[in-house]
């Protein structure tokens, strides 16, 4: 049996020798190996150099001009913006301006209007004190010329009365005229 197995052995030692293990790591294939990689390798370069890189640079190109126009047009849009805010807030300074002059030009018409009125109603309310007072200093003449009158009388009625004589109503008067010098 010991035969048997040292000519196993042998055997399977000759077919390792042979087969080598594995090929990747058998130095005897590494030159066949190493032309099949410069092969593979040229082959994938040439294609993705001819086809494929082209169209992924295009895409890349394409989306930095697409980023740069939006950037651009951003911009346009932010300076026209800004543009039309401050046309925006001088129109509305002009506006409020307008409206302000308007206001004070109502303002200075309505005092105008309404001086003019206080003038009149004025002009009317002296008018009729004026009026008033002639009347009040005619009734007070007229006043005075009867309380004249009735003094007169009075005075006759109490020097009648009093003394029993009868005293004209000239007499009466000039006895109550003032003495001049008192």
């Amino acid at each position: 049996m010991l035969a048997s197995l040292v000519v196993l052995a042998a055997a399977a030692a000759e077919a390792a020798n042979q087969s080598g293990g594995l090929p990747q790591l058998n130095p005897s294939d590494f030159s066949p190996q190493l032309v099949w990689l410069a092969i593979t390798f040229g082959a994938l370069y040439f294609i993705l150099s001819r086809w494929s890189l082209p169209r992924i640079a295009e895409v890349i190109e394409e989306r930095r001009n697409r980023i740069q126009r939006d950037l651009d047009e951003a911009e346009r849009l932010k300076a026209e913006t800004e543009k039309a805010l401050a046309a925006y807030e001088q129109e509305l300074a002009a506006a409020r301006a307008r409206a302000s002059a308007i206001a004070r030009e109502t303002r200075e018409k309505l005092a105008a209007e309404v001086e003019e009125e206080r003038a009149r109603v004025e002009a009317q309310v002296n008018a009729k004190i004026a009026e008033a007072e002639k009347r009040i200093s005619e009734m007070k003449a007229r006043a005075l010329a009867q309380v004249n009158d009735i003094a007169t009388e009075t005075a006759g009625s109490i020097v009648e009365k009093l003394i029993g004589a009868q005293v004209s109503a000239d007499e009466a008067r000039r006895a109550l005229e003032p003495v001049p010098g008192e």
